[in-house]
């Protein structure tokens, strides 16, 4: 048997080489900055949300319908990150204010289709400055190229995880 160089890539290391979470450090651990960020984001967006009568599901999914037209509820489900008893509780909070509707797939009648309605799409509206506001701050210093570049890691990095195609 011959000895064979290490893997390159760390996720082709056994378990017991890879270095452990106090080596690498909480601020260079990467599911950590992102849960962070995401949290910070979220924290600064709290109030307008609270006004406007959102929660983060509700606000996620009012985003993803804003440029999403009619997508199934499971696929919604994807790309809010939310389980399917979070999203079905916004939803219904969200029908209930008439800011989104929902349909039967016209090709599966087990299916439901989610819409955002007139008045979804003027709350987005009034909330997006916002939403801009605090993803611009999150940018400030980093060139258009590296965002570009990060931006590019992150599809990579969702793509590596992903568990299901939409």
């Amino acid at each position: 048997m011959t000895d064979r160089p290490p893997p390159d890539r760390p996720h082709d290391r056994p378990i017991a080489t890879l270095p452990r979470l106090g080596e690498i450090g909480l601020t260079n651990y990467a599911p950590y900055l992102m849960n962070r960020i995401m949290g910070r984001y979220n924290a600064s967006l709290r109030t307008e949300m609270a006004e406007l009568g959102l929660t983060t599901p509700k606000m996620r999914a009012l985003a993803v319908l804003s440029v999403i037209d009619g997508p199934l509820i499971r696929e919604l489900s994807v790309y809010i990150v939310a389980e399917q008893s979070t999203l079905s509780r916004a939803l219904d909070q969200l029908a209930a204010e008439g800011l989104i509707h929902r349909e039967t797939d016209p090709g599966d009648s087990r299916a439901t289709r989610v819409f955002i309605t007139d008045a979804g799409r003027a709350t987005f509206e009034t909330l997006w400055p916002r939403m801009a506001e605090a993803q611009a701050r999150m940018f400030r210093g980093i060139t258009d190229d590296e965002r570009r570049a990060f931006v590019g890691t992150l599809q990579k990095m969702l793509a590596n995880i992903r568990k299901h195609e939409i």
